[in-house]
């Protein structure tokens, strides 16, 4: 079959999925897209004639290589729920299992900077230490050498690409989709503090045309590489111009690592934050040197187009929701 998919896309439903897709099929390249659920990813990819819509049970090994099958490259987004990250590494060696028996030669994992730890120097590069000292950059460490050691065996070859926070344009799972949703709705923004430490943020529809490149870059693999944002900027800044955009006065609930802690009593995704604080009082930097170097310059928006193109599409939101509403 000629226009069969070479690569596919193991968890495709949330943003980067979504962003790599988008690349994927801007660049004319069949693809599949991977996930537990049909009808989410049916709403997101099926209007496009590139793509494939597979599901898969990433538990069943069966389910795992037939989902794999036939393809050359898979880019691994799996994401888990963040109170059950010891998940991560266990589901990267049931994939990795079922890569092996379906015969793929690439992987692709897209990873976090939670593997570092606290930053001893600014900006990061690759060959940081790894010495993360949270449960969660432990879990996402154990899944990274999981790829890493499987480099070179069995035919794979594999490549881990690191990224900052990230946000965009309907990014929900964002530290700052609060802002963009407060200021579109002219409610107070939801924000974890500090918000006036200089922090790096990707947009991430610049992630997926660095992947589509990467996937057909033989020399990326054996790596490991870096995604930078387009420098650093505060989050108040960021509140401060979406409200601007959307001609309001900026209005913010700021919570600090006390409440954090507090409103995790009542809400588990909160309450797994505090570990992970660190990364608002002392962000993590990346150095993308690297990656440049391999393949060139690398498209970045920048924050003043990243935050406008969020703030519409948080606007949009709301007047969706309110015509459905009013249906």
């Amino acid at each position: 079959m000629e226009n069969a998919a070479q690569i596919g896309l193991f968890g495709a439903a949330g943003a980067a999925g979504r962003s790599i897709a988008h690349a994927l099929s801007t660049a004319g390249r069949s693809y599949r897209v991977i996930g537990r659920g049909r009808q989410a990813l049916q709403a997101s990819f099926g209007h496009d004639p590139l793509a494939e819509v597979f599901t898969w049970n990433p538990d069943d090994p069966a389910s795992i290589a037939a989902a794999a099958s036939g393809l050359q490259t898979a880019v691994y987004l799996v994401g888990v729920p963040y109170h059950q990250f010891e998940q991560h590494p266990l589901l990267m060696q049931k994939t990795l299992d079922g890569l092996r028996a379906a015969g793929v030669q690439r992987l692709v994992l897209i990873g976090t900077v939670y593997p570092y730890g606290r930053a001893r120097n600014m900006p990061v590069t690759e060959s940081h230490p790894r010495e993360p000292h949270t449960f969660k950059g432990k879990m996402r460490l154990a899944q990274e050498n999981l790829v890493i050691d499987a480099h070179g065996h069995d035919g794979l070859e594999t490549l881990v690409l690191r990224l900052p926070d990230f946000y965009g344009p309907g990014v929900e799972r964002s530290l700052l989709h609060g802002v963009f949703e407060g200021a579109a709705q002219g409610t107070r923004a939801q924000m974890i503090g500090p918000i006036d430490v200089p922090h790096e943020f990707v947009f991430m529809p610049d992630v997926g045309p660095v992947v589509e490149r990467l996937s057909r870059t033989p020399e990326a693999f054996g790596r490991v590489l870096h995604l930078a944002g387009a420098g650093t900027i505060t989050q108040r800044d960021i509140a401060e111009r979406a409200y601007a955009l959307a001609q309001r006065e900026p209005k913010r609930m700021v919570a600090n690592k006390t409440m954090l802690r507090i409103m995790g009593l009542f809400d588990p995704l909160l309450r797994e934050m505090v570990e992970m604080h660190y990364l608002l009082t002392d962000p993590v930097v990346l150095d993308d040197s690297a990656l440049t170097r391999l393949i060139g310059p690398v498209g970045k928006t920048s924050y003043e187009a990243g935050i406008a193109q969020s703030l519409t599409a948080a606007q949009r939101a709301v007047r969706q929701a309110g015509g459905a509403q009013a249906a």
